[in-house]
């Protein structure tokens, strides 16, 4: 599908389903998401991708693989960002709902937890966790179809470090999968850089008080906060507080699309001149199409992940249809891990990972480092894996 064609698809999709054909079987995508609590921004994000790919395909008639059509439904379930929650409900969409595809979980813990369950009965999982320990040889029905910390981390450090003079950073992570291996990630990467993670600080996911954290880092001498594995409601909380107890030097976020969250709890002036990562050029046609067909049809903003779940849901309907089978998930997987030169609403894509992860289930695509001003992102560098200029 090129570019035009998409952003035209997109744009035209923002109506209610059609009436389907009486003929047409069903297909369930299962979305095991966060929806409540600080990290629900991000699975609604998901959950809501993965209903507009299903609109989309349900508008055509339905999705035709081996001249059969199936009219696409998505099941959701909140894991409430919680590895055992999610166990129940991936136990629940895999034996009782009887699905083939899952999308999600959101947290490192939740996709580990639920592996022995999904990879043992060949569900095919696309998943944001950012724990190189999803994505694993020995785990061919995992893909992620977000960049993470280990993709994105040292190009944006490396920028941030030469354009913006940061030397000492002070970081707050949660205490899990997730924040641990993302802490590990920058510690590298920012002395790779030339300059030096010296405080870090772990905390539970439900906390909301920061200050004595914040306090006890500003007196290690930090000029910058880095933000990075946080949920947007807790990284707004931090900048908020940040601010409250007088801290003037730079914040940073190098991953996790969150700017509308943080601002919305934060405040317009404690997010002004933040530099964040974005997975997303909002002038990029085909992106553009598919924020307003999200807006048209959900009545807000989308979050900066949706777009990747988006084109991960839409990579998955094309390994189907190449592999002429909804229920040969061992075929269809083989499929999607083929797919070249997908032309998606973030750009053109394409799988990598082999090096890092030892299996190419890790999507490439470019990503961006933006300044807030004035509470909206404006984009400072573009990004490869290699470099942002």
């Amino acid at each position: 599908m090129k570019l035009n064609k998409l952003a035209a698809t997109l744009l035209c999709a923002a109506f209610p389903l059609a009436v389907q054909a009486q003929d047409t079987q069903e297909l369930k995508i299962g979305a095991l998401v966060t929806l409540s609590g600080a990290g629900a921004a991000w699975g609604q994000g998901m959950k809501n991708a993965a209903e507009l790919a299903a609109m989309q395909v349900n508008q055509d008639g339905g999705l035709e693989v081996d001249g059969k059509r199936y009219k696409v439904s998505v099941v959701a379930y909140d894991d409430k960002y919680q590895a055992n929650e999610a166990v129940t409900v991936a136990n629940r969409l895999v034996f009782e709902d009887k699905v083939k595809y899952i999308i999600g979980p959101v947290g490192s813990a939740p996709a580990l937890a639920i592996q022995p369950i999904t990879e043992k009965n060949k569900v095919i999982v696309i998943t944001l966790g950012f724990t190189a320990k999803a994505l694993q040889a020995d785990k061919p029905y995992t893909f992620r179809p977000n960049v993470t910390t280990a993709e994105v981390s040292q190009p944006q450090i490396d920028w941030l470090v030469k354009s913006q003079g940061v030397k000492k950073v002070g970081a707050l992570f949660p205490n899990d999968e997730t924040g641990h291996q993302i802490a590990q990630d920058l510690k590298a990467a920012y002395g790779t850089a030339g300059a030096d993670l010296v405080a870090t600080e772990f905390f539970e996911r439900d906390r909301v008080d920061f200050v004595p954290l914040l306090t006890r880092m500003a007196a290690r001498g930090i000029d910058t906060i880095e933000l990075d594995g946080n949920s947007p409601t807790t990284a707004g909380l931090i900048v908020k507080q940040a601010r409250e107890i007088g801290f003037t030097g730079k914040i940073v976020r190098t991953g996790g699309p969150a700017t509308q969250e943080i601002v919305n709890v934060a405040g317009v002036e404690s997010a002004e001149g933040m530099f964040v990562h974005t997975p997303i050029n909002p002038e990029l046609p085909s992106t553009k199409a598919y924020a307003d067909l999200y807006a048209a049809n959900y009545k807000h903003t989308m979050n900066g992940f949706s777009p990747a779940f988006y084109d991960g849901t839409n990579m998955l309907f094309e390994a189907m249809r190449r592999a002429g089978t909804v229920t040969d998930t061992e075929a269809v997987q083989k499929e999607l891990a083929a797919i070249k030169d997908f032309e998606g609403a973030l750009g053109t894509l394409n799988w990598t990972g082999q090096e890092s992860y030892g299996i190419n289930h890790q999507l490439n695509a470019p990503f961006y480092v933006a300044e807030v001003i004035d509470g909206k992102e404006v984009i400072r560098a573009a990004c490869t894996v290699a470099r942002c200029e």
